[in-house]
């Protein structure tokens, strides 16, 4: 395979390739020109809006709330099982990956039981395992799931998880940080306690504001559960069912460029849309990967459309450090592998990006590759 060796003029932003923070359109930043006070009526009502909206999202406009939390997905996720999870209670933690060993870890700092059921980090969790570890322990009072692992990109199979676990009577929190509003989640047919998501992943948003999506039922059980005044998603649902205002400042810019980024989701087509962009990215991006000598981590089966983890080269010459910033130079940021026993990059799919987007950074890593002696070209 010849290559071209193309010499590239930045003039704009590097376009990042991360599972988030991620590029956002020039509308959702224009968002951000102006200034909002706290308290304001306008602003307010800009909360419930992007609260409505996030809840529709998931098809469950009828059964959960929307309760925002400022900071980064991982404050809500936080939140989340500190608020829903009782002192008393125990949960489930189905590992593949560094973003289950980080609930574990969250759930170590909260005083909660966990119960860690090991899987590898290529392989799905398998809902049959995990329905006979609650059969095993009628004291796991809730499953906590990530649907997309991404520090590998792997795609768990949630709604079967979702049937299992409902089907013994337990509470399932979903963190769905990178795959809400690009892969369905219907609350219709996938009962669950919990989502969790952030502004700044498929949503498009900038990140800063964390949401979880919550059983009206198990929101209003949970008042006293939690450890933190601040991370209280009960209380924060409460004072704004109250006063339509936050408990504390509010990330005003943030939830702003959110309104603007959900009005050009659905200007896209919504879900359908958003995700079938992206799997054309993620098309794109492997085939050309794989043209000049980079192989995927993952089978395609349990790849998601979201990150791909590719293993770096199997070169002297090869140094991350060097390849990324050779990347970044011709207008690309990528991501260092999550995975501890082989040597990996990622690569994002998500964000306002295209399928000629993907082109271009298959042939930014080619050119940098080349440079590096890593990739010769014949």
């Amino acid at each position: 395979m010849k290559i071209e060796k193309i010499m590239h003029t930045i003039d704009r932003d590097p376009l990042l390739l991360t599972p988030g923070p991620l590029t956002t359109s020039l509308r959702t930043k224009q968002a951000m020109l102006h200034d909002w006070g706290s308290w304001d009526a306008a602003f307010n009502g800009m909360t419930a809006e992007v609260c409505s909206q996030l809840v529709a999202i998931a098809h469950a406009e009828d059964t959960h709330v929307c309760v925002p939390l400022q900071g980064s997905g991982t404050f809500s996720v936080e939140a989340t099982l500190g608020t829903l999870v009782p002192p008393g209670g125990k949960v489930l933690v189905p590992n593949n990956g560094a973003y289950c060993a980080r609930i574990l870890k969250i759930l170590s700092y909260l005083g909660r039981e966990a119960v860690e059921l090991p899987f590898a980090e290529d392989q799905p969790a398998d809902p049959q395992v995990i329905e006979a570890a609650l059969v095993a322990d009628p004291g796991i009072t809730h499953v906590a799931q990530v649907h997309c692992e991404t520090g590998t990109g792997i795609l768990n199979p949630l709604a079967d998880i979702a049937r299992v676990v409902a089907g013994q009577g337990r509470g399932l929190i979903i963190d769905a940080m990178s795959s809400f509003a690009a892969i369905d989640i219907d609350a219709r047919t996938m009962p669950f306690d919990a989502l969790i998501a952030a502004s700044g992943k498929c949503l498009e948003g900038v990140p800063g504001m964390g949401f979880s999506i919550i059983r009206k039922s198990s929101l209003k059980a949970s008042a006293g559960n939690c450890h933190s005044l601040a991370m209280d998603l009960y209380d924060q649902w409460a004072y704004m069912q109250k006063t339509s205002q936050w408990r504390f400042t509010p990330p005003t810019h943030v939830v702003v460029a959110l309104r603007e980024a959900l009005a050009q989701f659905h200007e896209e087509g919504g879900q359908a849309a958003r995700g079938g962009r992206y799997a054309a990215n993620c098309a794109a991006l492997i085939d050309g990967m794989r043209g000049i000598g980079l192989t995927p981590f993952l089978l395609p089966a349990v790849q998601s459309n979201i990150i791909v983890t590719f293993h770096a080269p199997a070169h002297p010459e090869y140094n991350f450090n060097t390849f990324y910033q050779g990347v970044r130079d011709r207008g690309f940021i990528l991501y260092p592998g999550k995975l501890t026993q082989v040597e990996t990059f990622r690569v994002g799919c998500i964000g306002a990006l295209t399928p000629m987007d993907m082109r271009h950074v298959v042939q930014a890593v080619a050119d940098t590759l080349y440079d590096m002696g890593v990739l010769v070209v014949a």
